[in-house]
């Protein structure tokens, strides 16, 4: 592990002592007895007395941001794996997404690089059991493993029944999404260049900002040659037109329910990284502007809606989910699912349904 005080940032006082608190929090958490972690808000012993240090002294000149982050490297490091999904793994996916450009600037170990993985390892072309790609891409927050929900895998589903070889992409969603989308064009190159026999086809299907990044990719390849192999973009739940609801941290609240160690980072509420800020407008591009649907491929938008149409899946509007006014998806390539959340379209039985008919 790195030196936990590897330097200062220029963080106001009252930002970095909220941040001591979160950490120290998150520490009480994963320091718990192993499965029944507990709601205790501060650490014991010697860790107590450093983060009481910590806190006296930034009152007098505000210690960095990532100096504390350093402090969850070894903890982290002792969180138990619950089934397929650790909870090491989604109290990254969090920490990334809220704080994930701090974490690549500073080059913190805790920040994830981009890699399109299978069943939570690295993917190897050389491995690919079929001609053609269907790639996961998740949301803000969130992590390749995390499209198993409620038992149910939209990826693996259709793999099955289209004969395609699944793979789900794994990346820092605190980024700007422009960032990760141009990283993602640049994976594609390589893979579609090592894939056996020769990749044949390609579906990319993203779930929230994931379809956003898919979109950004698919904008920033226009000069190489995996986009002609692309047949198929579907965008579950992917705001657009921007997500309003993140300007009051709703998305961190909504998405950190997967684990009960990450539930501190639900007071994070003002704290915005560069992908939160450019998912609330929809931005693709780096300088804001539009960016129309691609050609040469067929491109889906499915919408959740819970009770009044503004306000969709509890996260993204329906009007944003399907860029209605802006993007120009065929009104045979929409669908609208009533009464089901953001992250119930991951396990929806309609929506299911849906990709299956849409794709065979």
């Amino acid at each position: 592990m790195s030196t936990p005080l590897r330097g200062a940032s220029k963080l106001l006082v009252q930002a970095t002592l909220g941040v001591t608190g979160l950490v120290e929090a998150v520490h009480a958490r994963v320091a718990s007895v192993p499965g029944l972690p507990s709601r205790r808000e501060r650490t014991l012993g010697l860790t107590g007395l450093i983060y009481g240090s910590v806190r006296g002294v930034t009152h007098g000149v505000g210690l960095g941001l990532d100096a504390l982050l350093s402090v969850l490297e070894t903890p982290l490091g002792r969180l138990p794996a619950l089934g397929q999904l650790s909870e090491r793994e989604a109290l990254l996916a969090a920490l990334n997404g809220v704080l994930g450009d701090h974490l690549a600037a500073t080059h913190n170990p805790l920040a994830q690089a981009m890699q399109i993985r299978l069943e939570g390892k690295p993917f190897v072309a050389a491995s690919a059991s079929a001609p053609g790609l269907i790639l996961m891409l998740h949301g803000l927050c969130m992590n390749d493993r995390q499209w198993q929900h409620e038992g149910h895998d939209h990826g693996a589903m259709l793999a099955t029944e289209l004969g395609l070889q699944p793979a789900y992409l794994r990346y820092n969603s605190g980024l700007p999404i422009h960032e990760n989308g141009l990283l993602l064009a640049q994976q594609l190159e390589a893979l579609a260049a090592q894939w056996p026999g020769g990749l044949q086809r390609i579906v990319l299907l993203g779930h929230s900002m994931g379809g956003l990044v898919a979109r950004s990719a698919l904008d920033q390849a226009k000069a190489l040659s995996w986009p002609r192999l692309c047949t198929d973009l579907i965008c579950l739940g992917s705001p657009h037109l921007g997500a309003p609801l993140e300007r009051i941290g709703h998305c961190v609240d909504l998405v950190l329910e997967a684990t009960p160690y990450a539930a501190p980072f639900a007071r994070l509420g003002k704290i915005r990284s560069a992908g939160i800020t450019s998912l609330r407008h929809g931005h693709v591009r780096a300088d804001g502007q539009a960016v129309p649907l691609p050609k040469g491929l067929r491109c889906f938008a499915l919408a959740g809606q819970l009770k009044a149409r503004a306000l969709g899946d509890g996260l993204v509007p329906v009007r944003s989910a399907l860029a209605q006014g802006a993007l120009h998806f065929a009104p045979s390539r929409q669908a609208l699912f009533e009464h089901t959340g953001h992250l119930a379209l991951l396990s929806s039985p309609a929506v299911a349904d849906q990709l299956r008919r849409w794709l065979r």
